[in-house]
């Protein structure tokens, strides 16, 4: 498997987390220019930004939370040598669920839709840990 390949889960995570971020600068500056929010209401805190704003935003930070512990995994996966295809569909399996995760977000906000989105996405990523730290203690450990 190419290291372009591997790294392509990582890559379209960052994206996403770069669509939402910039589009929760684009709502932020309209909702501000149109009088929506005055800076000093939201200096310290968001919940005064309209719903729609705090929506997304809510959304971008789910997308910075979490996919921490996905970066650290698969780059330790790399530097180790513990990565397989196993490894590569939990990754995917956690990418795709953090896209479908963020698309619930931002339109119905359903929790009784993000919720089991979310736990596939958890648990594949706790799985990969697991995966990962058994691998590398077995290896330390021949």
């Amino acid at each position: 498997m190419s290291i372009e390949a591997i790294l392509m889960p990582m890559f379209v995570q960052v994206a996403l987390t770069f669509v939402l971020l910039f589009w929760t600068i684009i709502l932020r500056l309209r909702a501000v220019r149109r009088g929506e929010v005055k800076p000093e209401q939201i200096a310290l805190r968001e919940p005064n930004w309209p719903p729609r704003v705090l929506q997304i935003s809510n959304a971008f930070h789910n997308s910075v939370e979490m996919p921490v512990l996905f970066y650290v995994v698969v780059l330790l996966a790399l530097i180790t040598r513990t990565l397989d295809v196993t490894l590569y569909v939990l990754m995917w399996m956690f990418v795709v669920s953090r896209i479908v995760h963020a698309t619930i977000h931002v339109t119905s906000n359903r929790l009784s839709h993000r919720t089991p989105v979310f736990l596939i996405g958890a648990i594949a990523l706790a799985l990969m840990w697991v995966i990962v730290i058994a691998r590398v203690i077995l290896f330390q450990a021949a």
